[in-house]
């Protein structure tokens, strides 16, 4: 399955804070990670990360520094900053908000409404 790119890019900006709230990574560590949280359905590249990551600076929700590791080349490691974590948690509370309503929408597991289709009119 490929997930769509308008929801790819309107739930970045959360994934990626989320990520740094953890605690501070680079680009390639931040790129797995997102990989591992969805098993894989999410596969963004370089070119959709880095310049989300410098926007976020440029926003001051995170901020840089570079960082040599011994026998590695050195590596760009971004960390959350408190506008950050205060836009995460309002990036939470919008997202609850979507989830909560789609759920109301969506049978799940074990739910017993029929799951309908709303006739559009004129197509029915």
């Amino acid at each position: 399955m490929k997930v769509a790119k308008d929801l790819v890019a309107a739930s970045a900006t959360p994934m990626v804070l989320g990520i740094l709230a953890e605690g501070e990574s680079y680009g390639y560590a931040i790129l797995r990670r997102i990989n591992e949280l969805s098993g894989g359905e999410l596969d963004w590249t370089e070119g959709l990360l880095y310049p989300l990551l410098h926007r976020l600076e440029r926003l001051g929700y995170v901020e840089s520094s570079w960082q040599s590791v011994t026998g590695e080349r050195r590596r760009k490691y971004y960390r959350i900053t408190s506008k950050g974590t205060a836009e995460l948690a309002e990036q939470r509370r919008q997202w609850d908000t979507v989830v909560g309503a789609l759920k109301e929408i969506w049978p799940g597991p074990g739910d017993s409404r029929p799951f309908r289709a709303i006739p559009v009119e004129g197509l029915a």
